[in-house]
């Protein structure tokens, strides 16, 4: 197994920037100290920021096509440093082997999805009621983007919003978590890379990264010099960001809290349930978005899919995300071993049955925080079940008509992923109509966890409303214009109006 300093040499940060710094960069696999980075000064920002105004005003005037060239490169040199750039991600997030890899794929992905976009960013003809004239919608670069991203996808959401801001015309400043900074700086690397075989079309400026904490973000959240902000982390943060956007009346792009529910029908295969529960509950220790957190299951199966999930659970690896075999790593960091302690505390206040939960401490890495994920079995749902900790917590109810259950799974405050297993074709129609889910994501026999690039990602209520990667989330990033052009000798007006003068 390479160590963290070998992965970061690979990757091509050397020691003078990785040490001497007022950042302590620490890893949750150990608390091992991975190096002490200098951050970047507030004062700096008005220069950043003029830097990244000025990339804006050469890079937008770059055909589409050709920006598409420059992430075609990323999406080269990010295959070329896959292996490093994952078991980075390891090192700092805390992931197991597979999903460092998948995540840096999902960057891969996205720059594929991009380059093709590069060539597709469609207007419309539209009729026009006056003879002699025609209308049309055109697309324009917006300006440069605010990434503000968080610890559990460190260079993921990041790339999602690079890739098609690149081919949108528009610059990134990015702002990655002070818990996650080295990959963020590994990624410029990268990132640097595909700018010197790209060649003189590509401005300085296009992509810079701020290091430090939340006055950085402040700056980028109030500057009308940056008209985007796309925004990853909890609901808290969004109740502050997006009022500050909004009244400077820039774009939020807002990814918050996410609740996820999967409803398990009497008609569901059990067996591919189960698997399903278990990756999305207690992947990436139950430190997603899109983690599965509560289980809406009909109550002539509820204790059979109870006695499966205790028994699988049970024999899940938990130990260094490296590893050979593990499937689950540490939490982040102890706040947030507490956190999931008093909700499980708080559960069995409300009425709850746990089944493990327990600090793990036995053949894990000392220093590090190892919790067994948890099942818990309530009677309803309750304060904390409406409430997301983010760490491996599944509650369990149940119901017994459809509605019921819809009701429950939609009366939360968050609305990102929901899923049901059911083999009943009403069942699974109702579940995406109209008033079926409410959320941005809803998945039939698969779990709410684990979304691919080519659709739209984000949810509703206190998700936020944000949409990133596929589909037409690239509109986002760019400005509408209708044009009319009068190629007739006539200047009707519209509506019939008569003006003469």
């Amino acid at each position: 197994m390479r160590t963290a300093n070998e992965t970061l040499s690979a990757l091509g940060l050397d020691a003078s920037e990785l040490t001497g710094g007022s950042l302590t960069v620490t890893s949750p696999i150990d608390g091992a100290v991975l190096a002490k980075i200098a951050e970047t000064a507030v004062d700096d920002m008005p220069q950043i920021l003029a830097d990244s105004q000025t990339a804006f005003k050469a890079w937008r005037t770059v055909p589409a096509p050709r920006r598409g060239e420059l992430v075609r490169l990323l999406g080269e040199e990010l295959r070329a440093a896959k292996d490093d750039l994952g078991a980075l991600v390891s090192f700092e997030a805390g992931k197991i082997t597979s999903e460092g890899l998948g995540e840096v794929q999902e960057m891969i992905d996205i720059c594929d999805f991009a380059v093709g976009l590069s060539r597709q960013l469609y207007g419309l003809t539209i009729a026009s009621e006056r003879s002699g004239h025609r209308m049309m919608e055109t697309w324009h670069p917006m300006g440069p983007v605010g990434v503000i991203s968080a610890f559990n996808f460190p260079v993921a959401v990041w790339c999602w919003n690079a890739a098609l801001a690149l081919v949108c015309g528009d610059p990134v400043i990015w702002k990655p978590s002070e818990k996650t900074p080295l990959t963020a700086m590994a990624c410029a690397k990268v990132f640097d890379r595909a700018l010197a075989r790209f060649g003189d079309d590509a401005p300085k400026g296009l992509l810079q990264v701020l290091i430090g904490g939340a006055d950085l973000g402040e700056v980028l959240v109030d500057s009308p010099k940056v008209p985007i902000i796309s925004a990853t982390g909890s609901t808290r943060m969004g109740r502050a960001v997006a009022p500050r956007v909004a009244a400077r009346f820039g774009r939020s792009i807002l990814e918050l809290g996410g609740n996820n529910a999967m409803i398990v029908a009497p008609s569901a295969d059990l067996e591919m349930a189960v698997r399903a529960i278990v990756f999305s509950a207690v992947g990436t220790a139950g430190q997603r978005c899109t983690t599965l957190r509560r289980l809406i299951v009909h109550q002539s199966i509820k204790d059979e899919l109870v006695a499966r999930l205790v028994k699988a659970y049970a024999g899940l690896p938990i130990g260094h995300p490296l590893a050979e075999g593990t499937l689950i790593g540490p939490l982040v960091d102890a706040a947030a071993g507490d956190a999931m302690a008093a909700a499980l505390d708080a559960a069995k206040a409300q009425g709850g049955t746990v089944h493990g939960g327990e600090k793990v401490t036995e053949n894990v890495p000392a220093g590090g925080v190892y919790m067994r994920p948890a099942i818990v079995e309530m009677p309803e749902q309750s304060d904390i079940v409406r409430h997301e900790t983010f760490a491996p917590i599944l509650y369990v109810m149940t119901y017994d008509h459809l509605d019921d259950a819809l009701d429950m799974q939609n009366n939360v405050p968050q609305g990102l992923s929901s899923c049901i297993f059911t083999m009943n074709m009403r069942e699974a129609e109702r579940f995406v109509s109209d008033d079926g889910s409410d959320c941005g994501i809803a998945n039939v026999n698969i779990g709410p966890s684990g979304a691919e690039i080519g659709g739209a990602f984000g949810g509703e209520k206190e998700t936020g409303g944000g949409r990133e990667s596929g589909s037409d989330a690239w509109r986002s990033y760019m400005r509408r214009q209708t044009n009319t052009l009068n190629y007739s000798a006539e200047l009707p007006l519209a509506q019939g109006v008569s003006f003469d003068i």
